[in-house]
């Protein structure tokens, strides 16, 4: 393999091609990667650039002249498809048209390579005033280096680019922060997204060079534990992607993961994007930390000249120091520990100490926490009573909560004191509902309880139910089911009772009950409430579970609570609560039908045709309206009803349809409950719905040619191909009925295809129960033979191949 000294050599004297044959060679080196390459490439790169830029320069006759790297090419950071940010510097003294063709000279081989190139033509004066003017351009000049021609012309712009950042830092700052804030809203938070820009992004490599710029100012400085080798794991991941794709790109698409994890010797994209976000999560800690000094510097420089007026010559005042708990104080707007302060004679202090700043509303000192990672003693086991109850206070102080946690997680003190969170530490979840990584969802699921508390009376379990719900996600298999052994260890371990413990576990094993049973079983079944009691065990669980929930489905995402989910939570909770009291279920409002309810039930009876209402729900948090439909019980309705919805583009959030009989009238009415939004523009008109079902129900509107039309005419697309649709039959949840869950990507007319396919089996649907989180649906139905009962096992088996043949 060819040296890069002797490509070096080659390139020099052979122009563009073998520039370009040297820098392959370089990028195929399988020895090369890292800072290695990166500064190999910059210098193979340097060595063309000085080639060209002597040749133009006996071209031409330009003197005073230099060529200059800003940016990343200025810092040596060459990733494969980096483009080149270079400078030609001139004292003016040249003849313009000789200066043109000097840079004609430069630029075009670099584009004639497909290089993208950013460049400028400056003398020194006029490079430092557009710096002055643009804040982009004073931070790459910053990093500016000479490549070729007069050095001295840089040496001197730089002496002067560096005083004017420094003298200007109280004014360059705040804008420097303003614009990563801006930039952070635009791209999101790097460690959060399952395509993340590792440029832009918060806590990417635009952020480790503004925290550079605010070293350069002299102002302040970013914590340097770990940023540097969190900012190679940054670069060395955009290489990768760069040699994976051939393109210039900094997102890492999900398609894409796989081969850049290869690339750079990982398992997998799970544990890519775990290393990709371990130094986000440094990078973003960092800034957090640099921009909070320099908001004080800011402060305090502002504030000098008026004490100096108030107070003459006598100096300043001594800082205040307010306490908030034993050890830790209130000092310039950060919770500090206290001078008397022994954290190795105090085990409780780090939880102490996070507690009171969390309560308090507080960011925590670096020092401090700092400090306290150095010297801590450890926690006896079991932990004592304060500790847990410190533990708790944390948990329960909402929204400050996760700043406090951050701070201590990052020095390493809530992976000592609570061991088991290493494995959902920055780990990614695929599923788009979910909002955050799992440790950040769970700290985010305590806060939610937090607001919860007054509803339960035992707030110390909700809140460790909450930390502790996913934590099996660490773990291979259903993560409900290793996540119950963790949290009975764990519950041990901090000193909760044996009954306690057990509470822990079933509330952390059976997290998901609620909400799954409320949105995808038959309510009006007994055995639906028996099964769930039967899990729960005692009305208490059962309180704690309920609030669990919520704050669990707050914590995912917009897509997974909503007022029709909890509505139909409620209910259950309900019905369980009054089994477990060992009383009969009181009547719910589900089951009686509302006023307008019976009024549409009564006229569909009385027309023989469909009727309906289309109204806005009440709810502040409600996505969506809701739509009644009342039809006399035929075959084929909720097929027909599903697809005129479809051709009205209209989504369904959630669907509930029922048999309804009414005293004193003749013959059932199935009343379906629709929450449904417009995929985009105005809900159509309640009439036309109503004349499109009629037509769909007597067969003179063909439903299915009309969807496909649609569907040709308007194909969705799709990033990632979904998994297929799944349709399985749940046994022992109903004695009334057969129960199909049904899986499958969200999708224009899926209710309508699940309709007809049932249809075609022959059955009847009794009730059924749909839900929509995200892009994908989760659909179930009780469906009975011609003489109302449960198919026999073989037919059930067969009926649900039918439906899952019939969606793929």
């Amino acid at each position: 393999m060819t040296s890069v000294e002797e490509t070096t050599d080659h390139t020099a004297d052979s122009g563009p091609s073998g520039y370009a044959a040297a820098r392959l060679r370089l990028l195929q080196e399988e020895s090369r990667s890292g800072p290695s390459r990166r500064s190999a490439l910059a210098g193979l790169t340097d060595d063309w650039l000085k080639a060209l830029f002597a040749a133009a320069v006996r071209e031409t006759g330009v003197r005073g002249a230099a060529l200059v790297a800003v940016g990343g090419y200025g810092r040596a950071e060459l990733s494969p498809r980096s483009d080149l940010d270079l400078v030609l510097l001139h004292d003016g003294k040249a003849d313009a048209s000789a200066l043109s063709t000097l840079a004609d000279r430069l630029w075009y081989p670099v584009w004639d390579l497909g290089v993208a190139l950013d460049h400028s033509v400056r003398t020194p004066a006029q490079a430092r005033k557009t710096a002055a003017e643009d804040l982009k351009v004073h931070l790459g000049l910053l990093d500016a280096r000479p490549v070729a021609g007069d050095v001295g012309l840089l040496a001197a712009l730089r002496t002067s680019v560096l005083a004017d950042w420094r003298n200007q830092a109280v004014k360059r700052l705040p804008e420097l922060h303003s614009l990563c804030r801006e930039r952070a809203d635009r791209a999101g938070e790097l460690r959060f997204l399952l395509e993340p820009d590792l440029k832009e992004a918060r806590g990417g490599l635009r952020d480790v060079t503004a925290l550079r710029a605010v070293a350069a100012s002299w102002l302040a400085d970013a914590p340097r534990e770990g940023l540097a080798e969190a900012r190679r794991r940054l670069l060395d991941a955009r290489d990768a992607l760069h040699l994976v794709t051939g393109r210039a790109t900094d997102r890492l698409a999900l398609q894409e993961q796989p081969q850049v994890a290869a690339q750079l010797g990982l398992l997998d994209a799970d544990a890519l994007l775990r290393e990709v976000y371990e130094a986000a999560r440094v990078v973003s800690y960092a800034g957090d930390v640099t921009w909070r000094e320099v908001g004080r510097v800011l402060r305090a420089r502002a504030a000098r000249p008026r004490l100096r007026g108030l107070l003459g010559t006598r100096g300043a005042p001594a800082v205040e120091r307010a306490p908030l708990a034993e050890g830790v104080v209130e000092s310039d707007g950060e919770a500090v520990l206290a001078l008397a302060a022994r954290p190795d004679r105090d085990p409780v202090l780090p939880l102490r100490f996070g507690a009171a700043a969390a309560q308090a509303g507080l960011p925590v000192s670096l020092h401090a926490v700092r400090r306290l990672a150095a010297q801590a003693k450890p926690l006896p086991v079991p932990w004592p009573a304060e500790a847990r109850e410190q533990l708790l206070t944390l948990l329960g102080a909402g929204e400050p909560t996760v700043a406090v946690w951050e701070a201590l997680e990052a020095e390493g003190l809530i992976t000592r004191l609570l061991p088991d969170w290493e494995r959902v530490r920055c780990r990614p979840q695929h599923n788009p509902v979910h909002t955050w990584t799992v440790d950040r969802h769970l700290i985010e699921t305590a806060v939610r309880a937090s607001a919860l508390t007054r509803r339960v009376g035992r707030p110390d379990l909700l809140l460790m139910a909450a930390l502790l719900h996913d934590i099996g996600k660490g773990w291979p298999g259903d993560h409900s089911v290793a996540g119950e052994t963790i949290a009975r260890d764990v519950a041990v371990r901090l000193g909760f009772d044996a009954p306690d413990v057990a509470v822990l576990g079933t509330l952390v094993r059976h997290h998901l009950l609620l909400v799954d049973t409320a949105t995808r079983r038959d309510l009006d079944d007994p055995a639906t409430v028996k099964s769930v009691a039967d899990a729960v065990g005692s009305p208490g669980t059962l309180e704690v579970l309920h609030a669990l929930t919520e704050a669990d489905a707050l914590a995912t995402g917009p897509a997974a609570w909503s007022a029709w989910r909890g509505s139909l939570v409620a209910d259950l909770v309900a019905r369980v609560a009054a089994v477990l009291r060992g009383t009969v279920p009181a009547v719910t409002e589900l089951e009686i039908p509302t006023t307008e309810q019976e009024r549409l039930a009564v006229e569909a009876l009385r027309t023989r045709e469909p009727v309906l209402a289309l109204h806005a729900r009440q709810e502040e948090d409600a996505v969506g309206v809701e739509l009644v439909v009342a039809v006399p019980d035929q075959p084929g309705v909720l097929p027909a009803v599903a697809g005129v919805l479809a051709l009205h583009r209209l989504t369904v959030r959630a669907a509930d349809l029922r048999s309804l009989e009414l005293p004193d009238q003749l013959g059932e009415v199935l009343v379906l409950r629709w929450r449904v939004a417009a995929e985009y523009g105005s809900l159509p008109q309640a009439a036309r719905l109503r004349t499109d079902l009629v037509r769909a129900l007597d067969g003179s509107l063909d439903v299915p040619a009309k969807l496909a039309d649609r569907e040709a005419a308007y194909p969705r697309r799709r990033g990632v191909v979904p998994p297929p649709p799944r349709v399985v039959v749940v046994p022992e949840v109903s004695s009334l009925a057969t129960v199909l869950e049904v899986r499958a990507p969200d999708a224009v007319g899926l209710l309508h295809r699940i309709g007809r396919a049932l249809e075609g089996g022959g059955v009847r649907v009794r009730s059924a129960h749909v839900s929509t989180l995200g892009a994908n649906a989760v659909d179930t139905v009780y469906v009975v033979d011609a003489d109302g009962k449960p198919l026999p096992p073989r037919e059930a088996a067969a009926l649900a191949s039918t439906v899952q043949a019939a969606l793929s």
